[in-house]
């Protein structure tokens, strides 16, 4: 029996892909909706002084401009009208998961089935806007509040300014919004998800060039990395991707036993299942929410500018990147996170309800709470596990950071590999159940024509 990789391999030659049309058709309209994406990247946001922005976003790089702009591929960096990227539609959705979990009425709406879905997502979009509101006037009074040089960013500051620059943001949002459902819908893999791994890998031929430079002494005001660091660099690179491909497949399977049951005259053999419980089943949300909310002293006194108060500038050099008590906070953040999404993404009662309402069992436990249990232990012992590597694959960055400053590029590790990592492995899998339906049509037509012709 062949396994799933050669199963795989074999799927992926170039005569199945010549055979594929509709995959085909798929796979360029997301590479052209991406397209459209980057390019929306380089439009500036109008009234800003393109030199005296550059400037002062060199200061900002440690606060939320700077996270920002490892997701948005750039975007913030020229202060495009893509600057907030897609972000403000994963703290909806982020934010609508938890309300749903603990508010009782969006949890009866959510048990609707389709209908109660749509209206979730409909309130999730209103939480969007709102959020996106907040992120760009926030951003307007930074910019507002920052020189580059002496020379104000803005060029004509006021309320029309904020008005323009909040509607540009948020409408950049929505658009993305919109052109993320289109290629989930008329694509190949998710939307969002796709759009934010762009913005990531867009940035990457950059930091390699950086890095290169860096063993040439041409880094910025002259900083230099040893050739071996940068040796070391690249293997710890390849290294980390492994690591997190082999953690983010690994799965503990619950051997489920379902009774035999009687269809008419016949008696049905019993049907052994697995239930796959992911070694971390909280994604990429933990650090996504942990730094956020690490960050939000940096950007506070960025906002404030130079007339910060001391006690603010203090608390934002303690928080910023690379300190102890920054890096403490961060692991202990994603932990906490990390425990809270996994109770609300995978409810162990629920679970257990559901195999009892269709009969399944686990050998050596009775249906019901006893169930749960049992669950609730391998669940908690398995996050304890993916909190762990979480901790280490964010923390990774951090340290290093320590030790060489802002030369390390922030891909060794962090969230940025993480959404790398998972967006390639589901879109790859989606490329693989295109090829095997476009397989079994083929199987399906070639059994008609034997028929007909008998």
């Amino acid at each position: 029996m062949t396994s799933a990789a050669e199963q795989f391999a074999s799927n992926l030659s170039f005569a199945n892909f010549a055979k594929a049309e509709e995959l085909k058709k798929r796979l360029l309209f997301t590479l052209g909706a991406l397209v459209i994406y980057r390019l929306g990247t380089y439009v500036p946001i109008p009234g800003i002084n393109p030199e005296a922005y550059a400037q002062a976003f060199q200061t900002q790089t440690g606060g939320l401009l700077g996270t920002l702009n490892i997701f948005a591929g750039g975007a913030v960096e020229r202060m495009a009208i893509f600057a907030l990227n897609i972000m403000p539609y994963i703290s909806a959705s982020i934010i609508m998961q938890l309300m749903a979990a603990v508010i009782p009425s969006l949890e009866a709406i959510k048990k609707e089935g389709e209908q109660g879905r749509r209206q979730i997502n409909q309130y999730t979009r209103y939480l969007t806007v709102f959020l996106a509101a907040m992120q760009g006037y926030f951003i307007a009074v930074t910019l507002q509040s920052n020189a580059g040089g002496g020379v104000p960013v803005v060029a004509d500051p006021g309320p029309f300014f904020l008005l323009t620059t909040v509607v540009t943001l948020v409408g950049g949002v929505m658009f993305l919004l919109w052109l993320g459902e289109q290629i989930t819908a008329r694509g190949v893999g998710n939307g969002v998800s796709l759009i934010i791994f762009a913005g990531i890998v867009a940035e990457l031929p950059r930091a390699i060039a950086g890095l290169l430079a860096l063993g040439r002494g041409a880094g910025a005001g002259g900083a230099s990395l040893p050739g071996g660091v940068i040796v070391a660099v690249v293997v710890l690179s390849l290294a980390l991707v492994t690591f997190v491909v082999f953690m983010e497949r690994s799965q503990r399977r619950i051997l489920v036993q379902y009774p035999r049951r009687q269809v008419g005259q016949r008696m049905t053999q019993g049907e052994k299942s697995h239930l796959p419980l992911k070694l971390n089943s909280a994604g990429v949300i933990p650090p996504i929410f942990a730094s956020s909310l690490l960050l939000l002293p940096a950007t506070a006194a960025g906002a404030v500018g130079a007339d910060s108060p001391e006690w603010l500038q203090t608390l934002q050099f303690m928080f910023s990147p690379g300190r102890p008590l920054y890096i403490a906070l961060y692991a202990a953040l994603i932990i906490l996170f990390t425990f809270i999404y996994t109770s609300v993404v995978f409810n162990t009662q629920d679970v257990a309800d559901n195999l009892k309402k269709y009969g399944g069992f686990i050998q050596g436990y009775r249906p019901g709470p006893r169930t749960a249990e049992y669950l609730d232990y391998v669940l908690t012992r398995l996050t304890v596990i993916g909190a762990l590597y979480l901790t280490f694959v964010c923390i990774l960055p951090e340290v290093l950071k320590m030790g060489y400053g802002q030369a390390i590029p922030v891909y060794i590790g962090g969230t940025s590999l993480l959404i790398v990592v998972s967006v390639t492995l589901d879109t790859v899998g989606q490329i693989q159940g295109h090829l095997l339906a476009q397989q079994y049509e083929s199987l399906i037509k070639k059994a008609k024509l034997r028929g007909g012709r008998r």
